[in-house]
């Protein structure tokens, strides 16, 4: 079989072809047919025909990755058969003009590779909650990086298939303003970092990225390394519960940033961590005491204290109801935040495997997580309880669990 032929003029003499720098008196060629509107580098960096990591080059025309930029490569027989010309290595960022093989290094491609490896100083991460600026994508539609009111980057995270679990989870650590600044700021890739942080610090920035080329981000290359660190434990395939995964991806970040048991030994830790106070005592059965006086502490049994310290807070919900007429059936039961936050006042006593507890938190973090209990397993089936919680979109009172 023929080689295929090359179908463009491309460099005027042999001494020219020999160099792997673009020759000053040609023009540059070929970046006409760059078509940014194919272009998603949010996938995993893997070569589509030979599926290797090593030295991947992305074609700057139909977006699809190829390993290798030698005549016997992928990307050089793509360059020949389909026509496509312009590829840049997803590592270096160089851009190259194949078959030819001379380097491009041109004003007009700044922005792809932007794109490829957002980055944003001290000053512009400062200026991410202050100003509100609308920026736009390649169909020139509005989007927002971020606003001081709201803290929030309109940024929408693609399911992929079932990943909606953790979605919810990274939308919310990345609006956390000292976790989001530390993943934008900090270079991972240069200290040695795990997979997973330098994944987790890369989806952050393409999230709080104001040159993006689409007003959404696919977090395939986070969702990969997390099915590798966790054993297949979560993955992009099967529904997970999110608390599961929170917890699971707090302690992992933490333990892969170098942090130990004491407070402030990563950021997870002194943003997140706080401390709880359990009082336990045995529950005594007598039939002379009425219930309410059983559940109450007594000074003639041991009191055992334990302070232990936690990165979320566990809610329970009031019991839904289990019957309810015809008038009632359309409504869904309510409780404000105040009234479950009470399990931590520590005068309200629960009973929890044959003992008596309270609780109260001693170390109020610097952001605090709820996790509300909706869900319980019986004999049969998962329940989950419909009650909505009321709370207030700004100061939480919480003095009273201290």
């Amino acid at each position: 079989m023929d080689e295929p032929q090359v179908k463009r003029p491309r460099l005027s003499s042999p001494v020219e072809a020999s160099s792997n720098k673009k020759p000053e008196d040609t023009t540059d060629l070929y970046l006409d047919t760059i078509n940014r509107h194919m272009l998603d580098f949010d996938f995993e960096k893997v070569c589509s025909v030979s599926l290797s990591h090593l030295n991947v080059y992305a074609c700057l025309v139909c977006g699809k990755y190829y390993q290798g930029r030698g005549k016997t490569s992928h990307a050089y027989f793509h360059s020949i058969d389909k026509d496509h010309h312009v590829f840049i290595n997803l590592m270096t960022l160089k851009v190259y003009v194949l078959p030819d093989g001379y380097e491009v290094d041109h004003p007009s491609l700044n922005d792809i590779k932007y794109v490829l490896n957002p980055t944003l100083t001290k000053a512009q991460v400062i200026e991410l909650d202050k100003n509100l600026k609308t920026s736009y994508d390649l169909n020139n539609k509005k989007y927002l990086p971020g606003n001081r009111e709201r803290l929030f980057s309109f940024i929408g995270l693609n399911n992929i298939k079932a990943n909606d679990y953790v979605n919810v989870v990274i939308q919310a650590l990345a609006h956390i303003p000292p976790i989001r600044d530390y993943f934008i700021l900090e270079d991972f890739e240069k200290k040695g970092s795990s997979q997973l942080v330098c994944r987790f610090s890369a989806l952050v920035r393409k999230m709080w990225n104001p040159m993006a080329f689409k007003g959404q981000v696919s977090p395939h290359e986070l969702l990969q390394e997390i099915s590798n660190a966790s054993h297949k434990k979560f993955k992009l395939t099967e529904q997970s519960n999110a608390i599961d995964f929170l917890s699971w991806f707090l302690n992992t970040l933490h333990k892969d940033l170098g942090g130990t048991k004491k407070k402030n030994s990563s950021i997870i830790y002194k943003q997140l961590q706080g401390q709880v106070r359990v009082d336990s005592q045995k529950l005594e059965v007598n039939k002379n005491v009425d219930k309410k006086s059983l559940m109450e502490f007594n000074n003639r049994s041991e009191i055992r204290t334990i302070h232990s310290p936690f990165l979320f807070l566990a809610l329970d919900l009031p019991p839904a109801p289990l019957y309810q007429d015809e008038k009632n059936k359309e409504i869904v039961p309510q409780v404000p935040l105040t009234t479950i936050l009470s399990k931590f006042d520590g005068k309200k006593v629960q009973e929890v495997a044959n003992e008596k507890k309270r609780y109260s938190i001693t170390l109020l973090p610097e952001f605090l997580i709820f996790h509300i209990k909706r869900f319980n397993k019986n004999n049969w089936a998962s329940e989950k309880n419909p009650t909505i919680v009321n709370f207030p979109i700004k100061n939480v009172d919480v003095s009273n669990c201290r």
